[in-house]
């Protein structure tokens, strides 16, 4: 899901390669992964983003997730893609589709929104 939030627009930045490994680094199962098997784990997800694209591989995680995991998803998926600054409009798009996909209430997605404007303060001001 994260790979998928990261590189939607078949882009992977700096800053969101480095959102997505922060992402990853402190979260089970991820956090127990040697350095070797996480680059493997990758390399995997990202062929299959390849093949299949961001879109289909968010709705496997959707299929997969629980409802709070789907939660945590989506405010991952939202952190990433603040990583470069504000949202971009197809990235709002992706992140109401996913919102939807996860069966997300709009409160909750609200708050998610909120707590990013928080974090990415400086992004904002910077412009």
């Amino acid at each position: 899901m994260a790979l998928a939030a990261v590189s939607w627009d078949g882009v992977l930045t700096p800053a969101g390669s480095r959102a997505l490994r922060h992402a990853l680094d402190y979260r089970a199962p991820f956090s127990n992964l040697t350095e070797v098997a996480m680059v493997q784990l990758l390399d995997s997800v990202l062929a299959d983003l390849r093949a299949e694209g961001p879109q289909h591989l968010m709705l496997e995680a959707a299929e997969a997730l629980s409802p709070r995991q789907c939660h945590t998803a989506y405010a991952v998926a939202t952190e990433i893609m603040r990583s470069d600054g504000p949202l971009e409009p197809d990235e709002r798009n992706i992140l109401t589709s996913l919102a939807y996909t996860f069966k997300l209430e709009e409160l909750e997605t609200d708050i998610v929104h909120t707590v990013m404007d928080v974090l990415h303060a400086s992004l904002l001001e910077a412009e």
